[in-house]
């Protein structure tokens, strides 16, 4: 650290009337502070969360395990991660057609990854069950249009009476 500071020009600039001796002394402790605070943070690597490349996966020097998703439920999957926390990359393999995706994940997430994917898997089921809205919406058109040919009938009641 030593050669880095002697080698280094380095500027302090102080606001006063008067430079004592006090003065100089806490300016120089704030900047020695501030600098090992600096190499600190930058000694640390830094560790993503979330998605990221594969690259940036494996430098956190975990076990990878992998698994495949279908096109259509890349978006669903991302959200679900995201809820669980999990760090995984997403990967298109292009030699086959039609493409594949494959998500690598650290080993040790295995146990959150089974239930990402069961509560994953449990809403995908619940949305193929779930007639679409078009569909819905087809059957209420047809019923209005079979309620809307039937005859009225008007019923006139009055009563005429003394109230008390």
């Amino acid at each position: 650290m030593q050669e880095e500071v002697s080698t280094k020009i380095v500027a302090v600039a102080i606001r006063g009337s008067k430079l004592t001796g006090e003065m100089l002394n806490k300016a120089l402790q704030k900047f020695i502070k501030d600098l090992e605070k600096a190499e600190k943070t930058a000694a640390q690597p830094k560790t993503y969360c979330g998605k990221q490349t594969v690259k940036q996966l494996v430098s956190q020097n975990a076990a990878i395990s992998n698994i495949e998703v279908t096109d259509g439920n890349i978006k669903s999957f991302d959200r679900t991660a995201k809820k669980y926390g999990i760090d995984y990359a997403l990967k298109k393999d292009t030699s086959e057609q039609p493409p594949r995706y494959i998500v690598f994940f650290k080993g040790r997430d295995v146990d959150v990854m089974t239930q990402a994917f069961k509560e994953f898997s449990v809403k995908a089921v619940k949305r193929q069950e779930k007639p679409s809205l078009s569909q819905q919406l087809s059957q209420q058109i047809q019923k209005a249009k079979e309620n809307k040919h039937r005859e009225k009938e008007k019923i006139n009641t009055k009563e005429r009476g003394v109230e008390l």
